[in-house]
This record gives structure tokens, sequence and C-alpha cells, in this order.
């Protein structure tokens, strides 16, 4: 006797009816309960939005470390893969225990114009009740922020470790792996919060004696500190062996353009993420108006700098136009929020030729940088912070939240100097400081681990002589 498939009755045509009972029954129930203890507002609503959008914007920051990962890597050669891989990940997480140790505190604790004097380990007293985490005690320059402190910290946490990450990249193929790692907890624990107290902690630059220094995403607070240390420690170490000797320039092109141009793309739409996030608030007008002026100004740095490597080497560039839009990215960052969409798009374009030139002079000087992290955070960040004082539209209360607080009126807008001065003064000012800093903390870690490999490590790979391992072991290369 065969046996017969059981099969499920016909559900009845009312079953949508007692789905859609149920769930309204088992969500009343659960907002009667919620009702209980809580009923929420429309201020309890926006901090909910807020912060989801805040820590949206985390996430596609924290994704920006692929996007380095996988540029740097690519631009480097094969033998030096897992170097360079490593240094992104070990250094970024090296980045977010001091930062969290010591960094935080540094650059948004009160304390003096120069640096805070407290909130070490994210601790502190909450003297402000009635909003809970969202203003912790001894962080006042955060206290505009409606979020909670630890939302504020992962943010800011995230763009310490870039700024760690990007220093890597001018002095890769002749580091020591530890020596970087050294280097890194002094920039990190240091010298980059100091110098972000002054401008985005309540520090001298906001208001400086000539005014308030504006620096909206990090042309100068995250990319020219970088550059500043990349340009010390390249400096410091040398060419790598080969590059600048017999007829002068030798170019040593990188193994995987696959891998950069992912990178550039990956680092494009985090980008996004790192200007719109600073605006630390969901509002619709200015988050959009800022991610359209960062995507125009990395969409003309790319075309410019592809088109001046055109015309002077008679062939386009790929690396050029990824290098172009990395600096339009860095040069917008500073006045994404502040600039019209044409202005924009002029001072990505100018930055486009800036880092072409730039990378040509760097050469000169035989100056080796690998990645071309000096032409572009560091020339293209200072770009990005004069473009503040020339193009800033200026505050408007009439206007809508975008422009309400801001920059003086631009130069080039008929505002004359009185923002482009104190622009000027931050610039040098945070160069200065920088500049001396990290020479003092590179000569620590070469008194204490040295600096460069030997030649024959070098010649043979860091990828064997520091780690002990290939990043594609067992496919054919090329002995590079």
């Amino acid at each position: 006797m065969k046996k017969r498939l059981l099969r499920p009755k016909s559900l009845s045509p009312a079953w949508p009816v007692y789905l859609w009972v149920t769930v309204l029954v088992v969500f009343g129930c659960g907002t009667a309960s919620a009702a209980q203890t809580k009923t929420l507002t429309l201020p309890d609503l926006k901090v909910g939005l807020d912060t989801v959008w805040v820590l949206l914007t985390v996430f596609l920051v924290f994704l920006m470390n692929a996007g380095f990962s996988l540029l740097k890597t690519g631009f480097c050669r094969q033998k030096n893969a897992v170097n360079m891989l490593a240094k992104t990940l070990i250094v970024f997480a090296l980045a977010i225990i001091v930062y969290w140790g010591i960094g935080f505190g540094l650059m948004f604790a009160d304390g003096t114009p120069l640096l805070g004097l407290q909130g070490w380990f994210l601790t502190g007293p909450d003297n402000s009740p009635a909003t809970g985490d969202l203003y912790r005690g001894g962080f006042k320059a955060l206290k505009w922020l409606g979020v909670p402190l630890e939302a504020k910290f992962l943010f800011q946490s995230t763009l310490a470790g870039i700024a760690a990450t990007i220093v890597s990249g001018a002095v890769a193929e002749r580091i020591k792996f530890k020596a970087f790692l050294w280097f890194s907890l002094i920039f990190v624990g240091f010298i980059y919060p100091i110098t972000g107290h002054w401008i985005w902690g309540g520090g001298w630059l906001a208001p400086s004696p000539v005014g308030r220094f504006w620096d909206f995403a990090g042309s100068t607070a995250i990319h020219s500190v970088a550059g500043w240390a990349a340009l010390m420690g390249a400096t410091l170490l040398g060419p790598r062996f080969g590059r600048y000797s017999g007829r002068g320039d030798n170019p040593i092109p990188g193994h995987n353009l696959s891998m950069a141009t992912q990178g550039c793309f990956i680092l494009w739409l985090g980008w996004m993420g790192l200007t719109t996030g600073m605006r630390m608030t969901a509002d619709p007008a200015s988050i959009a108006h800022i991610a359209l002026t960062t995507n125009l100004a990395a969409a003309f740095g790319g075309i410019a700098a592809l088109l001046a490597a055109w015309r002077s080497l008679g062939k386009p560039s790929l690396p050029m136009a990824i290098y172009g839009i990395l600096a339009g990215l860095v040069t917008i960052s500073a006045a994404a929020a502040w600039v019209t969409l044409p202005a924009a798009a002029a001072i990505g374009a100018i930055a486009g030729l800036l880092v072409f030139y730039s990378m040509s002079f760097m050469d000169r000087l035989k100056i080796d940088d690998p990645v071309g992290t000096i032409s572009v955070h560091l020339v293209c960040g200072i770009w990005g912070t004069l473009a503040v004082g020339l193009f800033a539209v200026g505050p408007n209360p009439s206007a809508n939240a975008l422009y309400k607080v801001g920059p003086s009126t631009g130069l080039i807008l008929g505002g004359g100097f009185t923002q482009l001065v104190p622009q000027i003064v931050g610039i040098l000012a945070v160069g200065i400081f920088t500049a001396f800093g990290s020479t003092f903390a590179w000569w620590i870690v070469k008194v204490l681990a040295g600096l460069r490999v030997p030649e024959e490590e070098e010649l043979r790979g860091l990828d064997l002589s520091e780690h002990g391992m290939e990043a594609y072991s067992g496919f054919l290369k090329e002995d590079l």
C-alpha cells in the first residue's frame, strides 16, 4: 500500500487579516508596555535619528581603511604587499586604543587653549543629568552635538585612525614595521590631537587673535597634519634603493592598478560619509549639499589631473586620475559645507592640477613618496584650507541651517581678507608644530628602534624580511 503524501490544507482567504491583527496586537502590547515607562517626544526622535545617521557615517568612514589598504598596496611593489596591508590594519587598531586612552581627551576635553586636560578613557562626571550621555562633563567643545558622547567618540576615532594610516604611504617599502607602529602611537596620542584641539576642541584657533580658523572636515586637522608627518618621515628615511640613482629619476611602478582603482572607489564612497558625518545631524538640506560638493570636487579633480598628465606625458594616466580624485576629496573637506556648487568644482579642478605638478616637484627634490601622500594630503590640504578664505559664502541668519553659522565671506565673493588671514595663520601654526613635533617623534623612534630596514632586506622585500610570508604565495610573479 502506497503512503500518501501529507499536504497542508489550503489557507483560509482571511489569513492576511489574521496575520495583521496578530502583528497589531503584539505591537500594541509592546507599545503600551513601553509607554508606561517613557513617552517618546519629538526631541527624543530627533536624537535617535541623528545618532543613527552619525553611526552610519562612522561605518562609511571605517570602510575607508579598506580603500586605503587597497590603494597603497596596489601602488607599491608586490614584495611589500603584506607589509602595507599589515600596517593599515594594525595601525588602525592601535590608533583606536591610544585615541580612547589619551588622544580624545587631549583633543576635545576642557583644559587650556593648547590642549585638553581630562577625559582620559572617555571618563568624566555627567554634570548635565537632563540630557544624560548627550553631554558628559568635561567636553564642552562637543556640547552642541545632539548625539551621545560614545557616538561622537566613535566618529572621531575613525578619523584619528585614518590620519595615522595616511602617513604610512610616504614611508612605504623601507621603514621597519615596529618603527612605524611606535611612531603611530606618538602621532595619534599627542601630535594629531593637540592640533585638533586648536581647531575643533575649542582651542586658540577658534577663535584665534586674528579671527576664527575654519576647517569643516579636516583638510588641515586630518590631512595636512598627516602630510607634514609624512614629509618629515620620507625626508629622514631617504628614497628607496635605486629610486634616484644613475640617470636620476627612476620610477618604480606599483604592482596592481586594479587594487588601487578599487581602493579609490571605496575611498570616494567613504569620503561622503566623512564630510556629511561632520554635520552630526540628519539635516536633509545640509547633508545633501555637502555630499554633492564632495562629489563634484572629486570628479573635477580627477578629470583635471588626467588632462594635465595627458597633455604633459602624451598618454592618459590612470594613476594620475586616481591621485586627482583623492586630491579633490582632500581639498573640499575644509569647505564642503560653506561653498556653492560651482566653487566646489573650481576647488577640485585646481586640486587636480596641483597634485600633478606637486608630484613632479617632489621628484625634483628627490623626496620619494611611493603613494603620493605628500602631494595629495599636504599640498592639497593646504589648498583646501585656503579655499575657505576664498570661496566661503559667509554666514546668513536668514538662510537654511547650512549657512547660519560659518566662516566669513571669502575674498573672491567680496569679503576681503577677513577670513583668508586666519586661514593662513592656522596653516602656518599647525604646519610648524606638526613639522617639529613629528621630526622629534621620528628621531625618538630612530634612537629606540631604528627607522630603516637594511639594504639587503629592502631589496628582498619587507614581506619576507619583516613578516616571513608572501602576499601571492604560489602565484607566478616578477622579481621586483
